[in-house]
């Protein structure tokens, strides 16, 4: 061990939560192993880099006053009093005669944890919890990935207090990632679906519908869903990594996909699983059933031959701490839920994987999560954004994860990169999303 990457650190108390926030800020962002000490006598005589984080007096020359949260289990209403702040731009947990002016730890957990999201709030129509309730959109904030920010500043403030720290960071990272809710518009929907929509759009008098309709199924024409060619040849021009969720659950009024048993589907999986990382999608039916979780993860196993471990939920059905707990105990150990449907941004206030702390059972989990933060769908129809305009809206964010070295992760779904009238003009938005992303300024 590199003494001058290590530190000693005093606290009162060594609790899941202290142990769990000191490995997100010291080694995951900064590099940095430590030691945790509740002796306070061993703590004085340490004679490397340390500092102390407790609420009680000690004789230290690095001092930080902790906020309660970190020692405290269970879940009960914390008082949020938001300051602004020159250098870490907005904070909350204020404390008195510290080094910080606030619990960068405590406030970290709490936001990253998604504590706020365990407490009661007004759901929307699908029970989710909605943007609007959280911290970051109440304080606009949910376009900057505040913890980042806060670590960055504390990270000066470690190397003013120990210039001899080695930090290290990781490297900035993209992972494309697109969703097949509906792998085909016309394609593979067998005969009853087929005449479904014969009907549907004869009693709608849509003409062009028909007429497209009858090209694909005559195989004269592409379905306009079917953009797999142009998916793989940007992946394979920039170098791209890729992971695919298909949705696998069973038809319902939130799940159009095809039959987990149709061939032409099945082929279209192994095809691109040949290319990219497969992972589920467990479907709008299946939450809060763990054992239609199961189901689908199978089906998806069974088709690819292969372990799954990689998992977002369709529809963004993100509920804590259900969700997470059913995927933990399934097998998934990487989550790509974490951002909000109807806007762009950072749910957890922060742009690198993490694990999942479970506040439930107060402990560490194994459960790995990539926050996604930019999304097609989005930027169309919340920010508004137009093909022309799309740099405006998705580069400020783009920019955000590269500032702090994080690891990027966009939505695009198969029909939005197709020929379908709706989206027809939005096809090469995806490839400079791409660009933006690997771009080095």
């Amino acid at each position: 061990m590199n003494p001058n990457a290590h530190i000693f650190i005093y606290t009162h108390k060594i609790t899941p939560r202290v142990k769990y926030t000191f490995n997100l800020i010291l080694k995951d962002c900064l590099g940095l192993e430590f030691t945790l000490t509740n002796n306070i006598d061993d703590y004085k005589a340490y004679e490397g880099n340390k500092f102390s984080y407790t609420n009680q007096d000690v004789e230290s020359e690095f001092h930080i006053v902790a906020h309660t949260l970190l020692f405290e289990s269970g879940i009960k209403e914390q008082t949020i009093q938001m300051q602004n702040h020159e250098a870490y731009f907005k904070y909350f947990f204020k404390t008195y005669h510290s080094i910080l002016p606030f619990d960068l730890f405590a406030a970290s957990f709490y936001l990253v944890s998604r504590y706020e999201e365990y407490l009661p709030f007004m759901p929307d129509a699908f029970n989710r919890y909605e943007a609007e309730n959280s911290l970051a959109y109440q304080y606009d904030f949910l376009n900057i990935p505040l913890v980042n920010l806060w670590i960055v500043e504390f990270e000066k403030l470690l190397l003013k207090k120990i210039p001899n720290l080695i930090v290290t960071h990781k490297p900035y990272s993209f992972i494309s990632t697109i969703d097949i809710d509906n792998a085909y518009k016309y394609q593979e929907k067998g005969v009853m679906r087929s005449i479904g929509g014969y009907l549907k759009s004869i009693l709608k008098i849509d003409k062009a519908d028909l007429k497209q309709r009858t090209a694909v199924l005559l195989n004269k024409e592409k379905d306009p869903f079917d953009s797999y060619a142009y998916q793989l040849e940007i992946q394979k021009k920039y170098k791209l990594k890729v992971i695919y969720f298909f949705l696998l659950g069973d038809y319902g009024m939130n799940d159009k996909n095809h039959p987990s048993n149709n061939y032409g589907f099945q082929q279209l999986i192994k095809h691109l699983s040949d290319y990219a990382s497969p992972g589920v999608h467990p479907s709008f039916g299946s939450n809060g059933n763990a054992n239609q979780v199961k189901i689908e993860i199978n089906r998806l196993a069974k088709i690819t031959h292969r372990d799954i471990f990689n998992s977002r939920q369709h529809f963004s059905m993100l509920k804590f701490p259900d969700t997470y707990a059913t995927l933990l105990e399934l097998g998934i150990t990487n989550d790509y839920s974490m951002g909000y449907s109807q806007f762009n941004g950072f749910r957890a206030s922060y742009c690198m994987p993490f694990y999942w702390y479970d506040l439930d059972d107060e402990l560490e989990t194994g459960l790995k999560i990539h926050p996604f933060c930019l999304s097609e769908t989005t930027l169309r129809y919340k920010d508004q954004a137009t093909p022309d305009t799309i740099s405006n809206f998705a580069k400020p964010i783009i920019d955000e994860v590269k500032k702090y070295n994080g690891e990027l992760i966009t939505i695009f779904h198969n029909d939005t990169m197709g020929t379908a009238v709706e989206w027809v003009d939005w096809k090469n938005v995806y490839e400079e999303i791409v660009r933006l992303a690997i771009s080095k300024s």
